[in-house]
C-alpha cells in the first residue's frame, strides 16, 4: 500500500517544480550571498530569454560605523523548462568588513556560480534559487584573501517575487 502512495508522489512531484518565462519582469527579494554576512535586498531583471541582470545591496549603520555590501550579478540562462531555469552567474561585489581590531576595511567578492531558479505551479511569481560554484574574496577578520567553493540553498542564493 505504501508503495502505491510513493509511486503517486513520485509521479506528481515533478509537475510541482517546473520553471516560468520571466522576460521583462522585475524580481525583488532577498539574498545572503555577501561575504561580510549582511543580508541583502536583491533585484533581478530578465531582459531576454537568455540574459538577466541582478543587483544586491546590504547595509547596517550603527554607532560603530556603517557596514555595507553592494554588487551586480549577471545571469546567462543555459537551459530552461516550463518552470525551471538553469543558469551560469557571475557576482561582482564591493563590501567592507570588520577586522579583529574593530576597524572597517574595504574588500571585494567575485563569484562564479551555476544554479537553478524554480517556481511552483500556480505560484509563478515567486522564484527560489539554489547555486554552487567558486568565490574569490578579499576581506575577513584577518584582512586576508580567500578562494573557496560555494553551495547556496534558496535562503542564501535568493528568493524573488516577480512583479
Amino acid at each position: 500500500m505504501t508503495q502505491k502512495y510513493l509511486l503517486i508522489i513520485l509521479i506528481l512531484l515533478p509537475t510541482l517544480t517546473w520553471g516560468a518565462d520571466l522576460r521583462g519582469r522585475l524580481g525583488v527579494g532577498l539574498s545572503n550571498q555577501l561575504a561580510n554576512g549582511l543580508p541583502a535586498i536583491s533585484m533581478k531583471l530578465q531582459s531576454s530569454k537568455t540574459f538577466a541582470l541582478g543587483a544586491i545591496l546590504g547595509i547596517k549603520a550603527d554607532e560603530a560605523g556603517t557596514n555595507y555590501g553592494t554588487g551586480i550579478k549577471l545571469y546567462r540562462i543555459i537551459f530552461d523548462e516550463p518552470q525551471l531555469n538553469f543558469y551560469l552567474a557571475g557576482l561582482f561585489a564591493s563590501e567592507n568588513y570588520l577586522t579583529s581590531t574593530d576597524n572597517l576595511e574595504q574588500g571585494y567578492q567575485v563569484d562564479g556560480t551555476m544554479g537553478t531558479e524554480f517556481h511552483l505551479t500556480g505560484l509563478e511569481s515567486l522564484g527560489f534559487s539554489v547555486e554552487f560554484g567558486l568565490s574569490l574574496r578579499k576581506g575577513d577578520e584577518q584582512g586576508g584573501s580567500s578562494f573557496e567553493t560555494l553551495g547556496d540553498n534558496f535562503l542564501k542564493a535568493g528568493v524573488h517575487f516577480y512583479l
